[in-house]
């Protein structure tokens, strides 16, 4: 608003009141004499006097707030709309489509029935105002959800976790000027040049950036190929290792939470983080935000180092690369002031504590266990079990048991133990160490604490298959102790539960009285002479004048005598001798079937 003179908003004040008391028609003679007195165009002095008048407040309608849409039409138009909407929250559906699809099919009327009594359609608008009346509109709908502010206790306790393509960049592995570092180019390198992506699939790098939760330390690590369980072991493997005194962030962290890709989740991520006592967390679907701090150290990375790459020297190998990454890692961390501590990431990371600095194991031992799954050993009789060429004493495990096996694996963190492991029905596994037996440095190498004869004939503690056999013992004899149960069983006259238990007793109830079965007396034994053999008859027998061949041995002699005979040619011998063919017919027989067979009779000339 333009400062204006005391005197001046008097006067307008004087003409706003002389404007409001004139008749119908008569504010235009004020405006235009107020014009030429002051100088001003006509919309100068309407902005003027709105400035130094107070108009009454508005009256609300009576039907404020109240709609004519119903609620489960609102729903459904709104519902529409959104599952029409792509995953980048892209609506392909609007509010006009949306209602004029579900009218023309019957699914909603969206009507009214105005002063007059007649139903008439809500217009595009009233709809819009009603679904935002209803807290139905899309724009409504697609807000995020309410957040909850979440906090780590110390340095080391979560560390989050998250692999990003790097875009701009990928590695060429020749020598010479084409190699090293080169910035893939959007003109050349893009989705509708599918095969130029495919030819640098395997140079593409991929970047791991790791962050504590508690300090905000930033570490990033780049590998080649994908986003894959081994890429993300050794990029936590580096993390966990010392890396000298310019990025102290190293050691076991107590959790990590990552996104659910399939390669967080991994087998052999999830083997190795199972065995440093490392519990792994995923957020839920579609909830990047939980993983907010790694998600902006991403961009941190992008924009504050790999944009100053295209400015550099040349990088020729993936270990210049990462070495160039440790220069930027030292020095941001240790420069750059975290607005939520107000202190450098790295100055808030020394204030971990020693008992919250687990070290990792060496790089060979967790390679190892990446692939390493807890092997099954059998329990001995001084409760051992032998696993990596050594004994180790298994006695403390709850529930062990002579001959049974154990699932044991390697303790990262201390080579004279190992850990036996036990999982619940639910899969959740509980460590027990186990210690390393120990042998004595003398020449007997006899087992260190071992009894001694004549001093020590102490016996380990009953395992559970001990405690059970005493129980069973105890119900059997009636006896109070083991010294009483075996007097008990020596005797000649000893009978187990007492006598109690008779296993004859009921046996005759279940007896049943049946009916004797008629039968026949079987004659005296005789001896039956076997019959003669019967002698094996040639092949073919020459006919005699008395015999009567069936058709068989008729066709074996037809072949014999080089006819061939076919399924018509047999036909026709059971049609001509039903009762079977003479010897002294054969020869006719035969000369009968190879005998040609008359023509056929044809009509000719259509019979005429």
């Amino acid at each position: 608003m333009a400062t204006r003179s005391p005197a001046l908003i008097e006067r307008l004040v004087q003409i706003a009141q002389a404007a409001a008391q004139a008749q119908h028609g008569g504010k235009e003679a004020v405006y235009a004499a107020a014009c030429t007195e002051l100088g001003m165009s006509r919309a100068t002095l309407l902005r003027a006097l709105k400035e130094v008048t107070v108009k009454p407040e508005r009256k609300r309608r009576s039907d404020a707030g109240e709609t004519s849409l119903k609620r489960d039409e609102a729903a459904l138009i709104s519902a529409f709309i959104l599952e029409g909407m792509r995953k980048n929250e892209k609506r392909l559906v609007s509010v006009l489509e949306a209602v004029t699809t579900l009218r023309r099919t019957g699914n909603i009327r969206a009507e009214f029935v105005d002063a007059d009594g007649v139903i008439r359609e809500l217009s595009i608008s009233a709809i819009a105002r009603a679904l935002r009346t209803y807290k139905l509109h899309p724009d409504q709908m697609l807000r995020p959800a309410p957040a909850v502010s979440m906090r780590s206790l110390h340095p080391n306790h979560v560390w989050q976790v998250d692999a990003s393509l790097c875009v701009l960049f990928y590695l060429k592995g020749a020598k010479g000027k084409d190699s090293g570092l080169r910035v893939a180019d959007h003109d050349e390198f893009y989705k509708n040049k599918p095969a130029n992506l495919d030819r640098i699939a395997q140079s593409r790098v991929w970047r791991y950036v790791i962050t504590d939760h508690y300090s905000g330390a930033v570490l990033v690590f780049y590998v080649l190929g994908a986003e894959s369980g081994i890429n993300l072991a050794e990029a936590l493997i580096w993390a966990m290792q010392p890396k000298g005194n310019r990025i102290p962030m190293h050691g076991v962290p107590v959790g990590i939470y990552c996104d659910p890709g399939s390669a967080n989740t991994a087998g052999t991520t999830k083997n190795l983080l199972r065995r440093l006592d490392v519990r792994i967390e995923a957020h839920a679907p579609r909830q990047a935000r939980a993983t907010g701090q790694v998600e902006n150290a991403q961009n941190i990375v992008e924009t504050q180092f790999e944009a100053w790459l295209r400015f550099a020297p040349k990088v020729e190998s993936l270990e210049e690369l990462n070495a160039l990454a440790g220069i930027w890692m030292a020095s941001y961390n240790s420069t750059h002031i975290h607005s939520r501590t107000g202190k450098t990431r790295f100055a808030v990371w020394q204030g971990i504590q020693p008992e919250q600095l687990r070290i990792p194991p060496s790089v060979e031992m967790c390679r190892t266990l990446l692939t390493h799954a807890p092997e099954r050993r059998t329990v001995t009789d001084r409760l051992w079990v032998e696993f990596g060429g050594k004994s180790w004493d298994v006695s403390g495990v709850p529930g062990v048991m002579v001959g049974e096996k154990l699932a044991v694996t390697w303790n990262p963190y201390d080579t004279a133990q190992v850990f036996v492991v036990d999982a619940d029905q639910d899969g959740h596994e509980t460590l027990y160490p186990c210690q390393l037996v120990e042998r004595m440095d003398d020449g007997g190498r006899f087992v260190r604490g071992g009894n001694v004869f004549f001093e020590d004939y102490g016996r380990p503690a009953d395992t559970v298959a001990d405690k059970h056999r005493k129980e069973l013992a105890y119900l059997a004899t009636g006896a109070k102790t083991l010294e009483d149960a075996d007097k008990l069983r020596r005797r000649k006259d000893y009978t187990p539960f007492g006598g109690r238990i008779n296993p004859f007793d009921g046996v005759e109830a279940g007896a049943v009285d049946f009916l004797p079965r008629r039968g026949e007396h079987m004659p005296d034994p005789v001896t039956v002479a076997p019959p003669p053999p019967t002698p094996l008859r040639p092949l073919y027998q020459p006919p005699t004048d008395d015999r009567l061949l069936n058709t068989f041995e008729a066709a074996r002699w037809l072949v014999s005598k080089g006819v061939e005979m076919t399924p018509e040619r047999n036909a026709l011998v059971n049609q001509w001798h039903p009762q079977g063919v003479p010897e002294s017919q054969l020869d006719d027989l035969k000369a009968r079937l190879e005998r040609p067979a008359p023509p056929a009779l044809r009509i000719v000339n259509g019979g005429v």
